[in-house]
């Protein structure tokens, strides 16, 4: 394993003394409206050294940390199988250096090759997931790999009552009705989230945040907006009611860049990553 040129900030250290491993999934082969999502990793190891490494939220600092970043994936056009597949591989060898696989997509489906090879080493493995829209479709205009049909797929794999979907606003009919009986879901906001603490103690958990969870009128840039969201600090609420949990592997999906110029968007995600990276720290001091 070889550090990455640029870093996340903060995110500088040696692969073998880390613990936590960052990379980035650049894929939005699949997205269904607006594109971009590949460029996001990339924009966000720029725009993270506007940000500081020390948290007043957590009274915490990314330099007391080990944390390695293994740059961005080579991921192949047109071949949306082998995307998932090298992801997969990918997380595989970071779960067998006991490492926390930290990705930043992307469109949501690169979810699905993290949550495939994490599962088969966490075969109890939960997913807390939130995000705008449910994306249960079991297929999208005749595709079974779709950003729309990925929660579907992962639940093909962790079974029924182990997805934990909070913050959604939208969705097709046929969703919502067959979510009923086969996971939790909260829609608009997270209220209960605190009840997952005892719900889900000591079992591992694999937590994926789409940033269109969040309004667009704070988060403009991303792949499909929706009027209705949360904000930054609900959802900074959210993470932190989730920092005694077990969490095994985790990412941050679809920040799309160009469609927000000023950078907002890009730097709310930045200090989002910072905020996730010191969480999964907490359990450790």
């Amino acid at each position: 394993m070889n550090r990455n040129i640029q870093t996340f900030i903060g995110c500088d250290d040696e692969y073998e003394e880390s613990e936590i491993v960052i990379f980035g999934a650049p894929f939005d082969g699949t997205t269904s409206y607006r594109p971009g999502t590949r460029f996001a990793s990339s924009h966000m190891r720029n725009e993270s050294y506007g940000i500081e490494t020390y948290s007043p939220y957590l009274d915490l600092d990314l330099t007391d940390f080990k944390i390695f970043d293994g740059g961005d994936l080579e991921l192949p056009f047109g071949n949306t199988e082998r995307v998932i597949g090298i992801i997969e591989d990918y997380v595989a060898k970071l779960i067998e250096d006991n490492k926390i696989p930290f990705m930043i997509g992307g469109e949501h489906l690169v979810t699905l090759g993290a949550v495939r090879s994490i599962s088969k080493y966490y075969p109890k493995l939960h997913i807390i997931h939130f995000d705008a829209h449910m994306d249960l479709r079991d297929e999208y205009i005749g595709e079974k790999l779709s950003h729309g049909t990925v929660m579907r797929r992962c639940w093909e794999i962790v079974g029924d009552n182990k997805i934990f979907q909070f913050g959604i606003r939208s969705g097709d009919r046929t969703e919502f009705y067959w979510s009923k009986g086969h996971l939790y879901t909260n829609k608009f906001n997270f209220e209960g989230i605190e009840k997952l603490e005892e719900e889900l103690k000591d079992k591992p958990i694999y937590l994926t945040i789409d940033l269109d969870v969040l309004d667009p009128s704070e988060f403009p840039a991303t792949g499909t907006p929706e009027a209705g969201g949360v904000s930054f600090k609900e959802l900074l609420f959210a993470i932190n009611k989730l920092s005694k949990l077990n969490i095994v592997g985790l990412d941050i999906v679809e920040l799309s860049p160009p469609y927000d110029l000023s950078g907002i968007s890009t730097a709310l995600a930045c200090k989002l990553v910072r905020e996730l990276l010191l969480i999964l720290n907490l359990n450790k001091i």
